[in-house]
């Protein structure tokens, strides 16, 4: 990546880049209000695990259908820029970011649902939720078709 000569002299006091950073642990941060985010399927799962509201910048694919599910069925964001466009006027930026960050009711509203899709994500991965027991019938079943095939002699293993 390049960035202009003295970026990051200038930039130091507002913020950070690094080459790589494990994006989970970002967004599990208590001081992350909001995520910019290109809005790929893991992305977006991961804003609503950790219950991050967004700003979504879509570019191509399954993006597009994220990002829209994210601020219009989910409730969760707002989207920059519209029709693929491959920039953003940073006065754009800056309004999204007002809007989410700030008190108003759509701001409330956004930071409610991220709130509730954060809480549905931890009961369905808690034992006994819906997550955990999918993943156990898909388990039973691999073991099941592995009994009925004869590679192993019982349920035991």
């Amino acid at each position: 990546m390049r960035l202009p000569k003295g970026f990051l002299e200038e930039t130091t006091w507002r913020g950070m880049v690094v080459k790589w950073c494990p994006q989970e642990r970002v967004l599990s941060h208590p001081s992350v209000a909001c995520f910019l985010t290109h809005c790929g399927w893991n992305s977006s799962m991961e804003s609503l695990c950790y219950g991050v509201p967004v700003i979504s910048f879509p570019r191509w694919s399954d993006q597009v259908t994220n990002a829209k599910f994210l601020e219009e069925v989910h409730g969760v964001g707002f989207r920059l820029g519209h029709g693929g466009q491959s920039f953003v006027l940073r006065e754009e930026v800056e309004r999204c970011i007002h809007d989410i960050m700030g008190s108003g009711s759509r701001a409330e509203e956004v930071k409610k649902n991220a709130l509730k899709w954060k809480n549905a994500a931890a009961e369905a991965a808690a034992e006994g939720g819906s997550l955990d027991r999918n993943i156990q019938a898909i388990v039973d079943d691999i073991r099941q078709k592995a009994i009925n095939l004869g590679f192993v002699k019982d349920s035991s293993y």
